[in-house]
């Protein structure tokens, strides 16, 4: 009768980890395989997202996206998100569309794939050698603008999640890895091949170039999980076709090596592509208070001169810098790979390259909404920054 009452559990350690970072994980390359890419839909306060990010030949940067976002009990919003921006003209096409009967799967194919009335996304195999799998994207979003595209994965550019196996990807959140308080998953393909064409205004504008895709999970709230996040993706045609992405995200307090109280860790996670094959996959874990050593593995970002942005009232950089270092992938080529870009993005008053701030509230669901701003206290923003080299490797070194 007392079994009620009282547990012969163990105490927590109130000093044990309550972050278990996918960049721990010593296995850097696991290779996609197709459930990887699958839409889960998950219930409870889950958002799960598929990007594609593209470059074309004159800098326009192209950015599809669905986002599936489950709160609690309410029905899941499902939103299609289209930007397109050109840096010469400064011309941004942008659409946010919440559709209508999305499903995954869609009859005859798997969950990798999904439709709505305003869209389809389709993955299927490629009778091109060189380019094996692909997504057709095909999106009316509004009467003055259409989308038909495919995206496809070079050969030599495997997928890649850190780590092998179904849990690759995962960063675990809580002090029990079996039943954790929240996730975070990001798969990739760090190097895409786009053809097609974007019907704005009853004008064609050819999408033929490179860029990136990921499938991300964060399973739990957003404003539980980081209180800053770094996003870098370089693409280039030059030397046989380079990419150079990365993700990071730095944690709140309330989670880190020693449990509530030790957090702002860095958890970071990227790749590079030399001469159209993946040349090295990277991932590094920064805890607060610890001296950085050197490095076999180095994934980070660093903000430079930060100064006050009177518009967010958060500490802008004038500059960020992207470091990469991880073994060779390249058959043939022994040793590290390594890499580094610097970004002058400019002041608030006289920004480079800055395409906007998003209000990132202005922009989710609004139950969402109101419960991130009511908890957190704060207005998210995300700072998109575009730079173009006219094709030439300028900032980024490799060694």
């Amino acid at each position: 009768m007392f079994s009620s009452f009282f547990t012969t559990a163990p105490p927590t350690d109130p000093k044990a980890p309550n972050l278990f970072p996918v960049s721990e994980n010593p296995d850097l390359l696991g290779e996609l395989e197709a459930k990887d890419l699958e839409w889960t839909c998950a219930g409870g306060f889950v958002t799960e997202t598929q990007i594609f990010y593209q470059f074309l030949p004159d800098g326009t940067m192209l950015m599809c996206q669905v986002i599936h976002s489950s709160i609690g009990v309410w029905y899941p919003t499902i939103q299609f998100t289209c930007k397109v921006y050109n840096p010469a003209t400064k011309e941004t096409i942008w659409r946010s569309v919440n559709v209508t009967n999305f499903v995954t799967a869609p009859p005859g194919l798997d969950s990798r794939s999904s439709k709505a009335d305003q869209f389809s996304i389709t993955h299927k195999s490629s009778s091109d050698g060189s380019h094996p799998e692909m997504y057709t994207i095909r999106a009316n979003l509004s009467n003055d603008l259409q989308i038909s595209l495919d995206v496809s994965r070079p050969s030599a550019v495997p997928g890649f999640k850190i780590g092998k196996g179904p849990k690759g990807g995962y960063s675990y959140f809580g002090s029990d890895q079996q039943k954790p308080d929240g996730y975070v998953i990001h798969r990739f393909w760090p190097r895409t091949k786009v053809s097609g064409h974007i019907i704005h205004n009853g004008r064609a504008i050819a999408a033929e170039g490179h860029g990136m895709l990921v499938h991300a999970i964060q399973g739990m709230r957003p404003n539980l999980i980081a209180s800053r996040w770094n996003f870098a993706n370089f693409q280039s045609d030059a030397h046989g076709g380079v990419s150079a992405i990365q993700m990071e995200f730095t944690t709140l307090d309330t989670h880190g090596r020693y449990g509530p109280g030790s957090g702002g860790a860095k958890v970071n996670v990227g790749s590079l592509v030399l001469g159209g094959k993946l040349a090295a996959v990277t991932a590094e874990t920064r805890w607060p208070g610890d001296e950085q050593p050197e490095k076999t593995v180095v994934s980070r970002a660093h903000h430079i001169s930060p100064v006050h942005d009177p518009d967010t009232g958060y500490m802008q950089p004038t500059a960020v810098e992207f470091n990469w270092a991880g073994p060779s992938l390249l058959q043939g080529v022994e040793g590290s790979v390594e890499a580094s870009m610097r970004i002058d993005v400019g002041s608030p008053s006289s920004p480079k390259g800055l395409i906007e701030k998003v209000d990132v509230l202005a922009e989710i669901p609004y139950v969402l909404k109101t419960m991130v701003n009511y908890v957190a206290g704060t207005k998210p923003y995300i700072y998109q920054v575009i730079r173009c080299y006219n094709q030439f490797i300028r900032d980024l070194t490799v060694i």
